[in-house]
């Protein structure tokens, strides 16, 4: 599949894994591929970006990610429904990080002796390969692109997705953006 990618998409899925090692993380997840997408500049996808308002918002979509991370990965709808369980995610954070640090619950591997070298994608990061492969066939487009990467991002359930719907970059607006059909507005 990788021979299909446009250099755009290769240099995505390379600053994913790049992100991968700054953060000490030990696989390669959606998360990663969305901080390497905001790091992107005179591509389709950060076009897309940018025409959705992005310059604005993109620091507080790093910090956002930040934030579920050290919810142990859990996007904030997870969270909510937890609580309308009765169980208080921040409470648990505050906990386990007063017994083990700040971040204990990240899951990036640090202090387990993360290695440097090759990371693994995880299965929600090739599920976002998969899925951009489909929409790039579901266009007819003959390579993939990181704008598909994009959209794959914005059409699948969790954190990434639900970060960049926030600042209203969804499906609907980056297609509009891309392919046409009006003018796209983030929230």
């Amino acid at each position: 599949m990788f021979e299909r990618f446009t250099k755009d998409a290769r240099a995505l899925v390379t600053g994913a894994v790049e992100q991968a090692e700054r953060g000490g993380a030990s696989v390669v997840d959606a998360e990663h591929m969305l901080l390497a997408l905001l790091d992107r500049e005179g591509s389709r996808a950060s076009f897309a970006l940018a025409s959705l308002g992005g310059g604005g918002w993109l620091e507080s979509v790093r910090e956002a990610l930040g934030e579920a991370r050290r919810r142990g990965g859990l996007s904030q709808a997870e969270a909510d429904a937890l609580a309308g369980l009765g169980i208080d995610v921040g409470e648990i954070v505050a906990r386990v990080e007063e017994a083990h640090g700040v971040g204990a619950l990240s899951g990036d591997g640090r202090g387990k002796g993360a290695r440097s070298g090759h990371r693994p994608f995880s299965r929600d990061a090739k599920d976002v390969l998969v899925r951009a492969l489909r929409v790039a066939s579901a266009r007819r487009d003959r390579h993939i692109g990181d704008e598909h990467i994009l959209l794959a991002l914005v059409s699948r359930p969790g954190v990434p997705a639900e970060v960049l719907a926030d600042r209203g970059v969804t499906y609907e607006a980056v297609t509009r953006v891309l392919y046409g059909g009006g003018e796209a507005k983030a929230g």
